[in-house]
């Protein structure tokens, strides 16, 4: 296996165990007690929808962010006219 082959194995596996983690949690949260993480469970199912949701709102945002920040500061193109008009005198030339 090459080097990128083996980074997207990891990658896969990495993921794939943080999803039975999260679904585990998301459904089951007394495991969380049990191994002795936490000591109750009262807002476990809470926080494992609200930080993600978080996140992805967060980074929505941050797209749309960087969009208009693209938008605001790239230069408008210049009109239709005037690059026919230089395409035009370039031929006469």
């Amino acid at each position: 296996m090459n080097k990128d082959q083996v980074i997207g194995t990891a990658v896969l596996l990495v993921c794939l165990v943080i999803a039975i983690g999260y679904l585990v949690t998301l459904f089951y949260p007394n495991w969380i007690v049990n191994i002795g993480l936490l000591s109750s469970t009262a807002n476990i199912q809470f926080w494992i929808i609200a930080i993600p949701v978080f996140v992805g709102f967060t980074a929505i945002l941050f797209i749309g962010a960087w969009i208009g920040w693209t938008m605001a500061t790239t230069p408008p193109p210049k009109p239709i006219e005037e690059i026919t008009n230089t395409l035009a005198e370039n031929k006469t030339t």
